[in-house]
């Protein structure tokens, strides 16, 4: 029988067993894979602690990944048996085998690794909408992103250097500073070490950004305010530090007018046709060369649980795949 990280109970990465799991044949509109290599990514450990609640229990993390096409269900017409597939959106992905929605793979062209197919799906399409439609980056602009170093903050830095702007990017070490670095990001603020506002102020001359991209949370969101140029978009995509504080809206009058919005990819890829568009101009970008997928690290499937431990303390950089095959 095939096995699965399973969460009986939210928790720590202790939370995750390496059980034998049942997969019966797909549905109408289904098909079931044999996984190669699932990303990991920060929303599997807000899944694993109950921070977003699981449509069941147990139930099993993982929201991309890269497998073969095994069978079919009734009705699919977009893949065949035998295809090589990515996604990035469902629910289930650390497992050996997995039943998915048809409509939401993509075919994966031979130029594409498995270990960058599962890497570039969730945080690449995350990068997609927040650079292109959550906030749309314009040729000549200056932006903030925090986490530079971070699988989603390296393929931005990439992403938005190929758009024609100037990235400012938060990164906690000289090492991960100079990864930014070779990935697009123009000024790295050590923010541990400097204030990262004043120097964000000194970058622009007192301006201040069109848009900050904050996946960090409690740690950084209100000083990330003071950055923002006025009528500026404070986009707060994610809660690596913890939940933000409830906001007093007066602040945003006070602070030049400012919006501030929470996006999430399931509003963005909400249909098979967003999810499509979305992941069709990721693969675009890579095999362009504007986009370059970094795995620093390998897991086996099994080993989940060290990989979040990796995750949650900071040591990692780029983007991380758990191989099950």
């Amino acid at each position: 029988m095939p096995h699965a990280i399973q969460v009986h109970t939210p928790g720590g990465p202790e939370a995750m067993k390496w059980e034998e799991v049942t997969v019966g044949e797909p549905g109408p509109g289904e098909v079931r894979l044999r996984q190669r290599a699932c990303g990991l990514n920060y929303i599997d450990v807000y899944f694993r602690t109950g921070a977003y609640p699981a449509p069941s229990a147990p139930f099993t993390p993982g929201m991309e990944g890269v497998g073969i096409v095994e069978a079919l269900g009734d009705g699919v017409t977009n893949v065949a048996v035998g295809d090589r597939v990515a996604y990035g959106r469902n629910l289930g992905g650390y497992a050996e085998v997995r039943l998915i929605d048809a409509s939401f793979v993509i075919k994966l062209p031979d130029d594409i690794s498995d270990e960058t197919g599962a890497a570039m799906m969730l945080q690449g399409m995350t990068t997609e909408y927040l650079l292109e439609r959550t906030f749309a980056v314009q040729k000549g602009q200056t932006i903030l992103f925090h986490a530079a170093a971070g699988g989603v903050g390296l393929m931005a830095c990439q992403w938005a250097s190929a758009l024609g702007a100037t990235v400012i990017g938060t990164v906690g070490s000289e090492d991960k500073a100079t990864l930014a670095k070779a990935n697009g990001c123009t000024h790295t603020i050590l923010y541990r070490q400097q204030d990262f506002v004043a120097r964000v102020k000194e970058l622009t001359d007192g301006k201040g950004v069109p848009v900050v991209y904050d996946g960090v949370g409690k740690d950084t969101f209100m000083k990330s305010l003071d950055c923002l140029s006025m009528r500026g978009v404070m986009v707060i995509f994610g809660n690596a530090s913890g939940k933000v504080e409830p906001l007093d809206t007066a602040i945003l009058g006070g602070k030049g007018s400012l919006y501030v919005t929470r996006p999430t990819l399931f509003s963005y890829t909400a249909t098979a046709q967003d999810f499509q568009t979305s992941a069709s101009r990721v693969v675009e970008m890579i095999l362009s060369g504007k986009l370059k997928i970094t795995v620093n690290q390998t897991y086996a499937l099994k080993d989940a649980a060290e990989a979040h431990r990796a995750l949650e303390a900071r040591e990692t950089t780029g983007s991380t795949v758990l191989l099950a095959a």
